[in-house]
């Protein structure tokens, strides 16, 4: 029965990523930490700011996905460059890989009384990718594309978003893993490394003030898309009482934007509710968490998806009131 779990979840993962594309680590909390998948949002609290977040997806199932990653940005003192940090850690099955990135922002009012900007942002860094043989259980011994050991490809890549915001709304949109494909596609390697896709971002939201100071609304959606896999819709919203507590809930799904000869079947096999809360334990911490039921094929052999991420903001009363709103 153990096997008959790991081989689920392993073709699974293989069936929804074209084989052996390597998909960008999934994060219900993407919204706490989103320089991950928009450099351009590097300084955009306007202060040092530090968030990690860990991820155990489909608990009770071997080789299932585990991610965590790491975040620093702040805003150089000119108040024009936003530089930030990104380390990351993902585990699927027998694949784990490690990544850091150093992003840099520049941003620039649109409007006369500077509440409008416009950031364009690029990140560059490394990915470390490994394949780890000896977790595998081949039918056939002896299959010369799967290594005895562990073996690990070190590969440069480039990411690039933009990042528009005012005070009760944003909307940026940003792409990942720009190079790291074609240059392991040159390698002709023995070993069929999942190959990182580029990933493209579209992430928007607003904010409606209830009663001010007391309760606001929050809606907001991210659109991920890659040349592999399915299309994925993420629409959320939150509730923010009395600037101390965000409550949420959120539903993702696989939406056909277009044809990919890669995606056979139900698109919507990625369907799932979420539920979120963040609470601000004092001006500077915030602890979030959410929770993940999975809807789509799955569901009946899948265990609940936990998330939980930490931010650490360097800031005073007033700053925090003027940026509560956002991320």
């Amino acid at each position: 029965m153990k096997r008959r779990r790991w081989i689920i979840i392993f073709l699974l993962t293989l069936i929804g990523t074209a084989g052996f594309a390597q998909q960008d680590a999934q994060y219900s909390q993407y919204i706490f930490n989103a320089v991950y998948i928009n450099p351009a949002y590097a300084g955009y609290r306007e202060r040092l700011n530090l968030n990690a977040t860990y991820r155990n997806q489909w608990t009770g199932i071997n080789g299932a996905p585990k991610s965590f990653s790491l975040a620093v940005d702040a805003l150089m003192p000119n108040e024009r460059v936003g530089l930030s940090l990104t380390l990351s850690a993902d585990q699927i099955g027998a694949q784990k890989n490690l990544s850091a990135f150093a992003n840099y922002a520049y941003r620039f009012p649109v409007n006369e009384d500077e509440t409008h900007k416009l950031a364009f942002g690029l990140g560059a860094g490394f990915q470390q990718l490994g394949l780890y043989g000896d977790m595998l259980e081949p039918e056939d011994l002896g299959d010369n594309y799967i290594p005895a050991g562990a073996v690990k490809e070190l590969v440069p890549d480039v990411r690039a978003g933009v990042f528009f915001s005012t005070p009760k709304m944003y909307l940026g949109a940003s792409v990942n893993n720009l190079i790291g494909k074609y240059i392991l596609d040159r390698k002709n390697l023995d070993f069929n490394f999942p190959t990182p896709e580029p990933h493209f971002y579209l992430t928007g939201g607003t904010l409606i003030p209830i009663v001010e100071y007391e309760i606001d609304f929050k809606p907001f959606f991210l659109i991920k898309d890659d040349a592999a896999g399915p299309t994925v819709l993420d629409l959320n919203a939150f509730f923010l009482f009395k600037q101390k507590l965000w409550i949420g809930a959120g539903y993702r799904t696989g939406i056909k934007l277009y044809d990919k000869p890669a995606v056979v079947g139900n698109v919507r096999n990625t369907n799932a509710l979420i539920g979120m809360a963040e609470v601000f334990i004092s001006d500077r911490l915030r602890i979030g968490y959410s929770y993940d039921h999975s809807m789509g094929g799955l569901a009946g052999y899948s265990g609940s998806t936990h998330e939980i991420s930490i931010s650490w903001n360097f800031m005073n009363e007033r700053e925090r009131r003027i940026n509560f709103c956002y991320f």
